[in-house]
């Protein structure tokens, strides 16, 4: 008998239960083109007939090409690796918000709601001496928001030692510039002095913004203008100038594990106008960016034709306010380890894949708190670094180690212990691939 005549009809094998409900998350076409292909591999003869429902099963892929991976770097919010990871609470968050909510609707009254009032309570709340709050969809439009509302079409001033490079190629000269603002540089690289400032200004000025350079550290000779000074000049008229400090990073209060890292309570309180800074690095939330000032600046922000453009998402709302309202983000509970708060969890991995417990210093990472280190442990793993570390990168599940001093190291600061057996289960696979490949 052909065997190509006992090859199920598409109809039979859409019908099994498996491939049903795969067809809820994948949707019914994607589905029947696994099945035909699978179907076409049984008529080539490459396929036993009765294995069609199992492999179309097989061959569907996630629904979105974004792989989820153990972060065994030891920096907790590896911009590379899509920053902070979101608390439960978040995610539930997340979750809840992907249907129908009353993102712009007042149940009570029926009629048109406020867009992010969440939100904007919540960062109230934290963050108590601001008068007024907005976000917007990443820290990069929270900056460009506030100058092209305060200083579009007239000038920026700002030290030339704060014109800093983002990342991925984004400077904050080409990012200012395109807003339609001019920049206005003072001082020099290392130094810039309130006559700096002070000898600026005048009709044409917008404002004066302030950046902290989070992704690298000035030392030596250098001198620089603490917020307070700024927020003390005035044009030679005797009128006020808006002064918008860039935090960067986003950490809302003072933290004393971080002591050189600027906060957005402590900045408002020295006299800045307005505060810019990032959702998704300190906070531990999803993508976003913040703005918080006084209520006619931020006032001002809202009401700009650009906030459009920039407003946040449902689902990055949602996840905001549930991380500004909800339990400690692991961002925070990662960056806060002591190395003997999961030595235990390292000394147990090592066992079962052989290898060596070592000290390290994990790192903050994202741009936030450069050169503070964070001690640690890490699991030093046999010899083949490189060749380790590729081996992890393309297991099931993904695991990205980093290489260190010829080793390959696996830190677990940010692994939740769940994931303990899967990540040793995933160590001892790539020990094998290694082990196979160096044979002859």
């Amino acid at each position: 008998m052909d065997d190509r005549r006992r090859i199920p009809r598409t109809d039979a094998v859409l019908a099994d239960p498996r491939l049903t409900a795969a067809a809820a998350t994948h949707g019914r076409p994607r589905v029947k083109a696994a099945v035909v292909a699978a179907q076409e591999r049984a008529r080539s003869g490459d396929l036993d007939p009765e294995r069609v429902p199992d492999a179309a099963l097989a061959a569907l892929r996630p629904p979105s090409s974004l792989r989820p991976v153990l972060n065994a770097t030891g920096v907790v919010v590896h911009t590379n690796l899509g920053r902070a990871p979101l608390s439960r609470a978040a995610i539930a968050a997340v979750v809840d918000a992907a249907g129908a909510v009353d993102l712009e609707f007042d149940l009570a009254t029926g009629r048109r709601g406020r867009r992010g009032a969440g939100v904007e309570a919540a960062l109230l709340g934290a963050v108590p001496n601001a008068e007024a709050a907005l976000a917007v969809n990443n820290g990069a439009a929270a900056l460009v928001l506030a100058t092209t509302a305060l200083a579009a079409g007239r000038e920026v001033v700002v030290s030339r030692g704060e014109l800093v490079e983002i990342g991925a190629g984004f400077r904050l000269p080409d990012l200012v510039a395109s807003t339609g603002a001019r920049l206005r540089e003072v001082g020099t690289t290392n130094r810039t002095h309130l006559a700096d400032y002070a000898d600026a200004l005048g009709p044409d000025t917008g404002c004066i913004l302030k950046v902290h350079p989070s992704n690298f550290r000035v030392e030596g000779f250098t001198a620089g203008v603490d917020v307070p000074h700024l927020a003390a000049l005035t044009r030679p008229d005797g009128s006020a100038v808006p002064v918008v400090v860039d935090i960067g990073s986003g950490l809302l209060s003072p933290d004393p594990l971080l002591p050189g890292e600027p906060d957005a309570a402590s900045v408002l309180a020295a006299g800045a106008t307005v505060v810019t800074a990032s959702g998704d690095k300190l906070l531990g939330g999803p993508q976003a960016g913040l703005l918080l000032g006084t209520a006619d600046a931020v006032e001002c922000l809202r009401r700009h034709p650009l906030a459009r453009a920039l407003r946040i998402d449902k689902l990055a709302l949602a996840a905001l306010e549930a991380t500004l309202t909800g339990p400690t983000p692991p961002v925070t509970l990662h960056r806060r380890l002591t190395p003997d708060a999961y030595r235990a969890r390292t000394e147990a991995i090592a066992a079962k894949v052989g290898g060596s417990v070592v000290d390290v210093d994990g790192r903050v990472g994202g741009g936030g708190a450069p050169g503070v280190p964070l001690p640690g442990v890490a699991v030093a793993l046999p010899a083949h670094a490189d060749r380790t570390a590729n081996a992890l990168r393309a297991g099931d599940p993904a695991v990205v180690a980093r290489v260190d001093g010829g080793a390959c190291l696996v830190d677990l600061r940010c692994i939740d212990p769940d994931h303990d057996d899967r990540l040793a289960q995933a160590v001892l696979a790539a020990l094998v691939v290694v082990g196979t490949e160096g044979r002859p």
